[in-house]
């Protein structure tokens, strides 16, 4: 697989998943509830969980038409997901002292899933961790005496870890960056792992974009001009488990995917599972009817280009797409109307699909007072008119359409 092939946008679950799930707050809870550090600590002597299947987070993610699992192998608690040998504070110092991440990439590589790796720059166990140039360091284990420079050659040896354990990876997800450049950070991880990609929040800027949550550009652009990865997580307030979740509407997250992998960029959708490592039900749920919705578009979410033809519709919106010979209008600031008015378009359609139901829409060529300039006034043109979109029955997902001219 070429390198270009690799960094074809893709739909990815991401999984927040620590010691921190235990308390059902909040993945920063530690800090966020000003937890004593030893209490918190010793959440590490009580976690086991007994209902984690691996192989059912990958093929939940699998089923909703999802390439790849962005797993959070250490979060800013500093606890490690993984066997390693420069920390005892990690999983296999715990009543369930098994490799999770380990049985994850099996299962991974059982079912044909990318693994990706995210990776925490604050750690709030490491005594040398603190950086005053970074975010998140306010509950940092010490902030005087400390040497940065011990703490990136742990890092350097954890990542050396996680790259050479545990098979292929398709990405690594450094998270807050430090506001330090240290190239030979990101030189190691290619060394170990040449094929992989590396996001923008390390010690220099990577291969990609990582915008979080809210993304407004379509003002500016209608396609991305650097690789980029959007994520969001299916409740408002915690990317970790948390009890009593806000969750976010199916409309909002439908919208926000196809909004973003129409400017061409991947996108992780994250869940954060409970402590015994089972999905709640209503997680699950999500997940399950964004997969429906998503395997509906048929694959033009992935792999387009920008369609370049100069389009006009009528006071609406839109993004398209090209893909196999076809376009794709994306309605992902919604759609106000059963019908659209093209005044600009190549010819006449072969056949207009309209890709949430799969049903063929009608369409018809008519005269379209056109306003010129004052001195004209209103001229007709021919128009392109697609007619009897339903968009009262798909209030939850964007309206795409596929044109075949």
């Amino acid at each position: 697989m070429s390198k270009e092939q690799i960094a074809e946008n893709k739909f990815g679950l991401f999984i927040h998943w620590g010691l921190y799930s235990m308390l059902g707050l909040h993945e920063q809870a530690q800090a966020r509830y000003n937890i004593d550090r030893k209490e918190y600590e010793e959440l590490a002597t009580k976690f086991n969980p007994v209902a984690y299947a691996p192989e059912e987070w990958v093929l939940l993610a699998k089923k909703a038409g999802m390439k790849y699992i962005c797993f959070t192998t250490k979060h800013h608690d500093g606890f490690c997901l993984w066997d390693t040998k420069y920390t005892d504070y990690n999983i296999m110092n715990t009543p369930y002292g098994k490799d999770v991440l380990k049985m994850l990439a099996e299962a991974c590589k059982k079912h044909g899933i990318l693994l990706s790796l995210y990776y925490s720059n604050p750690d709030w166990h490491h005594p040398d961790a603190y950086n005053e140039k970074s975010m998140k360091q306010w509950i940092a284990h010490k902030k005087e005496n400390n040497d940065l420079e011990i703490y990136r050659t742990y890092i350097k040896n954890q990542i050396t870890e996680l790259l050479s354990n545990y098979g292929e990876i398709y990405t690594l997800f450094w998270d807050i960056p430090p506001e330090m450049e240290d190239k030979s950070i990101n030189a190691l991880v290619r060394q170990l792992q040449p094929n992989i990609l590396i996001n923008d929040r390390g010690f220099d800027k990577g291969d990609f974009s990582t915008p979080e949550r809210e993304f407004d550009g379509l003002s500016d652009a209608v396609r991305f001009t650097r690789m980029t990865e959007a994520c969001n997580s299916v409740g408002k307030i915690s990317w970790g488990y948390r009890e009593r979740e806000d969750f976010y509407s199916l409309r909002h997250l439908t919208y926000s995917i196809d909004k973003i992998m129409a400017m061409g960029g991947s996108y992780l959708l994250n869940i954060g599972p409970k402590a015994d490592g089972a999905i709640d039900e209503l997680s699950r749920e999500k997940i399950e009817k964004i997969g429906d919705w998503y395997q509906r578009m048929k694959g033009c979410l992935e792999g387009h280009t920008q369609d370049f033809f100069e389009y006009e519709i009528v006071q609406t919106k839109f993004l398209a797409t090209q893909k196999n010979g076809k376009s794709y209008f994306h309605f992902c600031l919604g759609l106000d109307a059963n019908g659209l008015i093209f005044l600009k378009y190549p010819s006449i359609p072969k056949q207009v699909v309209l890709l949430n139901t799969n049903e063929k829409l009608k369409f018809e060529i008519i005269q379209y007072p056109c306003f010129k300039r004052e001195i004209d006034g209103f001229v007709l043109c021919d128009a392109l008119h697609i007619v009897d979109i339903p968009v009262d029955k798909l209030e939850t997902e964007p309206i795409v359409l596929e044109i075949e001219w």
